[in-house]
């Protein structure tokens, strides 16, 4: 392996084109192949889980809908949110599901720590709350040992589409973003802060990481 990770700022992307690429790296990786973890944003959609309901789906309007092959239910991406997709070798690494989730969380509880905002976990309801608010989703698919989709972290952005659906399958569920605690950072300031948080909790070393920027815009990650 050339790396141990390699990290790609991949800016705006389709979410079917970012989908349909990240099942088919799943799909043709081996034993050998090189984590790899996406930092993105994603135009206007509505995505559902593998088992999700579609009662859950209120109002989406204009906004589409697009099935996926990951856990939970429904939630909203779009401009102002920051898309982590970790296509990760867990089973190389050694980490169970339910620990690997736990590490994301943690990921992003370190970051909120950055800038003195407490983040925190509800039972049963993965995720990262404040407040009792959600700030980061996460949905992830594992095939073969090996992780696809991830989280989202709302940094600053509108968040009238969630009146649209019940998310992640809750009616009462209120949302938040960065924003709105008083942390005027763009996307790509948050992806800066959340990197070195996640490189630790996955344990990845700073010498075997190699950054790919694939976009010029400073408005996207």
């Amino acid at each position: 392996m050339s790396s141990e990770l390699i990290i790609r700022n991949k800016g705006f992307c389709d979410y079917r084109e970012a989908y349909a690429a990240m099942s088919c790296f799943t799909d043709s990786r081996d034993l050998t192949t090189t984590d790899e973890i996406w930092f993105l944003q994603h135009s206007p959609v509505y995505t559902l889980g593998l088992n999700g309901h579609r009662k859950h789906i209120l109002n989406p309007g204009e906004i589409p809908v697009i099935e996926t092959d990951r856990g939970g239910q429904v939630t909203y991406h779009g401009p102002g949110q920051l898309m982590v997709y970790l296509l990760v070798d867990i089973k190389r690494k050694s980490i169970s599901v339910k620990d690997y989730v736990h590490r994301l969380e943690q990921s992003v509880i370190d970051m909120l720590d950055v800038y003195d905002v407490v983040g925190h976990r509800r039972e049963g309801a993965p995720g990262v709350y404040v407040d009792n608010k959600k700030i980061s989703a996460l949905g992830i698919r594992v095939r073969r040992g090996c992780s696809y989709h991830g989280l989202s972290i709302n940094v600053d952005m509108d968040l009238t589409p969630y009146n649209g659906i019940h998310p992640c399958g809750y009616s009462e569920l209120e949302v938040t973003q960065m924003r709105e605690l008083g942390i005027e950072k763009n996307v790509v300031q948050i992806t800066n802060t959340l990197i070195p948080c996640m490189m630790k909790q996955m344990h990845y070393a700073e010498d075997n990481i190699s950054i790919v920027n694939e976009t010029n815009s400073d408005q996207a990650a």
